[in-house]
């Protein structure tokens, strides 16, 4: 049986796939941009349900103020932070610096 949030799920993949190596973007910012601007929390779901998903960089999406809010659904300690990290971008006690620089909106981008 088909959960009704499978297509949403697939929506939120599929711009989540599009946000550049070394940028991030917010859960409510692809929200907005699916047409679902109070779903925010929904797209956080959507994150954390993406680990099958291998092609998802699951990693770039943050809570509005740029904090790695979905960290403790990555294996491992600090492994959000790492990959985040290994694109160049710095964090600092579970903080992306630079956010308003670094931030993808798709909204603006597509």
């Amino acid at each position: 049986m088909k959960d009704k949030n499978d297509n949403f799920f697939d929506r939120v993949y599929e711009i989540a796939k599009l946000i550049p190596y070394g940028r991030v973007t917010s859960y409510g910012a692809i929200a907005k941009y699916l047409g679902a601007a109070r779903s925010a929390r929904m797209v956080g779901w959507a994150m954390n349900a993406s680990g099958k998903q291998e092609d998802v960089p699951a990693h770039r999406v943050v809570n509005r103020k740029g904090i790695l809010t979905g960290k403790h659904h990555f294996d491992g300690t600090n492994l959000m932070q790492q990959l985040l990290e290994n694109e160049g971008i710095e964090v600092i006690d579970n903080q992306i610096q630079n956010f308003e620089k670094l931030l993808w909106d798709p909204m603006e981008e597509l």
